[in-house]
């Protein structure tokens, strides 16, 4: 039986830990953009981390879906009491993320500028966001060896431990940051630039956080990690066979990311033709979304695993009511901080930024962007909980064809062709996360979702 009250316990247990360490990620996003913000040529620094910042997620994110076949093999492993065959799956993750992380790096730094002036309109925004983005790139190894961890810790349903290394890494780039971009305690001014070496710098800081704890007795016994560095694993499963296992659920959310980012790339510079101000402004706002998105993630995190260790253990009707059970949570917090957003925008706005023409243009922008993030607690945790299901394609094809198709040519319409402005380009906003959340939620509400769960 589905015990409502046990079971928001059991999921809070599982969130609460990644919102907390994701938070402190939100906020230093927050304090980036707070100290960005006070620059003296703070209107282009701004517009640069905006660019910086989607450019960085592009690439990352297109590998840290590593994390996901992780996640989904370790939790249904996990589910099913095979302890052996976590660590084995977390061995063959870290092989993987390790060299690729190597491999995509060098030309990723090398071409730095080259990718920043790709969507810079200004010559002065895209030299800043290539400064920073050359620093920021060279930490792409630690981070993807760290969402390998992360994927098996998720599924272990030790989310605490990501929490920790969290807290201890985003505390430490708030301190490299400032001390780097304003030259504190002895050190050369960096400007943007130096916000990117901190956060390459703390990523390193995170993955150290991790080997430490896998390498304490009771992790290295209980799930063998690090003793079937081979061919031939206990289960008889090749080492290869784990790594297109990963790959096969991973790959088509590496391709949302990379196709849904890109367009929200092309939506800031959609914005950009409208001026430096806006784009600014427009950056502001999506600082302070990620007060909403980030919690989503965490409910979205406790979904996946919970859904996975329940097809784990073939029980199709539990996972469902899991998944919706950690939606319904999501979506209450994700409607609060929308009807802050609406209410109280010059308060939430006036935190991330001191310049008055900002502060002016963000406001209206931001009540439309507190009605849109409400739809992310039904939309992002009932994706995940189709991730655990091997739905990834789905979820992929939905997520780019909204993006693609309706958000970006919307915004175009509604901004640049019928000039609404700024305001015309973010209310597409609405469109997209409404659309994706109901055609996520009637696939997830299926009978025939989860039916053909991928065996390996």
């Amino acid at each position: 039986m589905f015990r409502i009250k046990e079971n928001k316990k059991t999921i809070l247990q599982l969130a609460l830990p990644v919102i907390a360490g994701l938070s402190v990620q939100m906020i230093l996003s927050l304090v980036d953009t707070a100290i960005i913000g006070r620059l003296p040529d703070a209107k282009f620094a701004l517009a640069a981390l905006g660019i910086a910042f989607y450019a960085t997620w592009a690439v990352i994110s297109f590998f840290s879906s590593l994390s996901t076949g992780t996640n989904i093999l370790v939790a249904r492993n996990y589910g099913a009491q095979n302890y052996k065959e976590c660590g084995s799956v977390l061995n063959s993750s870290i092989v993987m993320a390790g060299s690729i992380g190597i491999l995509v790096s060098i030309p990723v730094v090398y071409f730095s500028s080259n990718i920043a002036n790709l969507f810079a309109a200004d010559k002065t925004v895209g030299s800043y966001a290539g400064s920073y983005l050359f620093y920021r790139f060279m930490g792409l190894p630690f981070f993807l060896v760290s969402v390998s961890y992360r994927g098996f810790y998720y599924g272990i349903r030790k989310t605490k431990i990501f929490m920790i290394a969290g807290v201890f890494a985003n505390l430490s780039n708030i301190f490299l940051d400032y001390t780097l971009v304003f030259g504190a305690f002895g050190f050369k001014r960096m400007g943007l630039a130096g916000a990117g070496l901190g956060s390459a710098i703390a990523t390193a800081l995170e993955t150290s956080v991790y080997v430490v704890v896998s390498i304490m007795r009771g992790y290295r016994t209980k799930y063998a990690l690090f003793k079937n560095f081979r061919l031939n694993l206990p289960n008889n499963q090749s080492f290869l066979n784990i790594i297109k296992v990963i790959a096969k659920l991973s790959l088509p959310i590496s391709f949302q990311s990379i196709f849904t980012l890109t367009g929200l790339l092309l939506f800031i510079s959609i914005i950009g033709l409208m001026g430096t101000a806006q784009q600014a402004a427009s950056q502001v706002v999506l600082s302070a979304m990620f007060l909403s998105f980030m919690p989503s993630m965490g409910f979205g995190v406790a979904a996946q695993t919970l859904v996975g260790n329940q097809l784990g253990d073939n029980n199709i009707k539990a996972a469902k009511r899991w998944g919706f059970e950690t939606s319904k949570i999501s979506t209450s917090y994700t409607f609060l901080l929308g009807l802050i957003f609406v209410l109280f925008p010059g308060f939430v706005v006036s935190i991330l930024t001191t310049n008055t023409g900002i502060i002016n243009i963000a406001v209206p922008v931001l009540r439309i962007a507190g009605f849109a993030q409400i739809f992310f607690g039904i939309g992002f945790v009932l994706a995940n909980g189709l991730l655990a299901a091997g739905e990834s394609f789905f979820v992929m094809l939905t997520d780019v064809t909204i993006n693609w198709f309706v958000f970006v040519p919307l915004a175009y319409l509604l901004g640049v062709v019928f000039k609404f402005g700024l305001i015309g380009v973010w209310t597409a906003m609405p469109f997209y996360t409404s659309l994706y959340a109901l055609v996520i939620f009637l696939k997830f509400n299926s009978k025939s979702v989860m039916k053909k769960v991928i065996q390996y």
